[in-house]
């Protein structure tokens, strides 16, 4: 029985049809088909029914998902035990932030791909909440602060950010001064989130109300660069603006805690070697301000030690 046969029927049960697992695993369409008929064939049964809606599981094809998936996922700690230290191969999906993964997440990501060349990896770089389980992600990077929940996170770097404003809002509204100040001013949010700022040791909550919102760091800086409220961002979103002046730090004295930039998994004993691997790469280059340039001095140093010469690529 071919494992990636297994491996798809799972993927096409969770996903939910044919064409959701295509696009997980990367390949088209036909060879999922012929991966499900391959294994519907040798086991005698049909494991999935065909409707307008989607792909939903017969009885006996709900049996075999929970054997197949554990199956799969035995031999894939199986052959991550067997293969030399260090080398990875299969698959990794992850799911990155779209304001940060592709200046800080990118790079690493396709050093973890030069180091090595029998993994596939395949990254989804949006500002939108994925589901890991449901949407059939290994992992994801998230910023900011994280809500309890059943996921394993690891923290990988910190984030450090301020409450700022532009010229033109400050002059037309004011500024606040302590957090409960903020309820009087429009706030530029990502939904519905509480902001949270540092008293001495003290943390205070606020759930500050606006008409401008977006799931884009980008997209928040520019509104509070044209002056239509307040917004607590990151430094590295900021930092430029702030320089020029086009926007001004507030209410400094109350400054919020250090956010960070984790990796989250689905539940389970361990995690998977390509898991842990990757976040070891995010622990030593995340927090670089510019983690392309750390990763090519990294990789000249290592030529240069090795006695080899050429271009780094």
């Amino acid at each position: 029985m071919d494992t990636d046969d297994l491996r798809t029927f799972v993927e096409v049960a969770d996903a939910g049809g044919v064409s959701q697992a295509a696009r997980r695993l990367g390949v088209s369409k036909s060879i999922v088909s012929r991966r499900l008929l391959r294994l519907e064939t040798e086991l005698g049964a049909h494991l999935l029914a065909r409707t307008t809606r989607g792909t939903v599981l017969t009885e006996t094809g709900a049996t075999f998902r929970d054997y197949a998936a554990r199956i799969s996922a035995e031999i894939d700690v199986a052959m991550e035990t067997i293969l030399p230290e260090g080398d990875l191969r299969g698959r990794l999906r992850i799911s990155a932030p779209l304001t940060y993964g592709p200046t800080h997440v990118a790079p690493i990501l396709a050093e973890m791909a030069r180091r090595h060349p029998r993994l596939s990896i395949q990254t989804c770089y949006t500002d939108r909440f994925v589901d890991l389980v449901a949407e059939g992600y290994d992992c994801a990077i998230r910023i900011g602060y994280l809500q309890d929940s059943t996921l394993v996170a690891r923290r990988v770097a910190p984030i450090l950010g301020k409450l700022v404003a532009s010229p033109d809002y400050i002059a037309a509204h004011g500024a606040p001064e302590t957090p409960d100040q903020i309820a009087h001013h429009e706030a530029l949010m990502q939904g519905t989130e509480a902001w949270q700022f540092m008293d001495g040791e003290k943390v205070i909550s606020v759930r500050p109300q606006g008409r401008f919102k977006a799931d884009n760091g980008v997209a928040l800086v520019a509104a509070a660069v044209a002056g239509l409220g307040l917004a607590w961002l990151p430094d590295d979103f900021t930092d430029e603006h702030v320089a020029s002046g086009a926007l001004v730090p507030i209410m400094t004295r109350y400054p919020p805690p250090a956010a960070g930039v984790y990796v989250v998994r689905p539940p389970g004993q361990h995690p998977a070697r390509k898991i842990r691997i990757l976040t070891e790469l995010l622990i030593e280059y995340c927090d670089h301000p510019n983690p392309m340039a750390a990763l090519a001095q990294a990789r000249k140093q290592s030529l240069s030690a090795s006695g080899r010469t050429g271009p780094v690529g």
